[in-house]
């Protein structure tokens, strides 16, 4: 009876090799209703005027808040082992200070 409790708490989590290789994104635009929240992850590059979508995700509100706690979370505990995260108090945002070298050819 146990091994049936145990076994009913049990949530097998498949990770496709596609999904494990991730989505590298450095802007998060997040909006919501009444009903969802909305996260959509873009990615900017430099010299590129278009940004896209990579990713967007879609969080009822009460899972958006256990997200945002377990990010919170998880933020800490990183600080607590690598040191504080430093974070811009200004500029612009999205970032638009992409401004590599010129090369010469």
């Amino acid at each position: 009876m146990e091994k049936n409790k145990q076994n009913s708490s049990t949530i097998n989590i498949e990770l496709t090799e596609d999904v494990a290789e991730g989505i590298y994104s450095n802007l998060a635009i997040i909006s919501h209703s009444n009903a969802e929240f909305v996260i959509d992850f873009v990615r900017l590059l430099p010299n590129i005027p278009k940004a896209k979508v990579k990713s967007r995700i879609i969080l009822p509100p009460q899972h958006a808040k256990r997200f945002m706690m377990a990010l919170i979370d998880n933020v800490k505990k990183f600080e607590a082992q690598h040191g504080v995260i430093k974070a811009s108090d200004h500029g612009p945002i999205p970032p638009m200070h992409f401004n590599p070298p010129k090369g010469e050819a």
